[in-house]
């Protein structure tokens, strides 16, 4: 995941809400499920790159509500990629797979667009791009 995306949690998915309410997770709680939910993502790969969603950058938000449902923004390497479809419910069925998570709910992206320099030095690397 890049540096812009984050792991957040809110009380509501609501786009206009002012101010973020104290949650009912404690931080311990957060910060074990954010790594349980990297762990997740990256087990979703771009079947056309022999890396994972996460590594490559895909994954702008993840927004975590004290009820435990998940709402991920994501994007695509291309508008056009043929997994469009797709993809999305793969990430939410990785997600559901999390202890605790009530639901999931990925939604497409594309601002703003991927490229390259999203991805981390790992996928980088992978990919024999530096």
């Amino acid at each position: 995941m890049t540096d812009d995306a984050k792991i957040t949690e809110s009380e509501t998915f609501a786009d206009n809400w002012a101010e973020p309410q104290k949650s009912a997770l404690s931080q311990a709680e957060l910060d074990q499920l954010t790594d349980d939910l990297i762990e997740a993502l990256k087990t979703v790969y771009d079947p056309e790159i022999p890396v994972d969603i996460y590594e490559l950058g895909l994954i702008y938000k993840v927004d975590v509500n004290d009820d435990r449902d998940v709402l991920i923004d994501m994007t695509l390497t291309a508008p056009g990629c043929p997994v469009a479809g797709e993809m999305p419910g793969w990430v939410e069925d990785a997600v559901k797979k999390v202890d605790g998570v009530k639901s999931a709910k990925a939604n497409l992206v594309f601002d703003p667009p991927w490229d390259s320099s999203k991805m981390s030095d790992e996928a980088k690397l992978a990919l024999n791009m530096f």
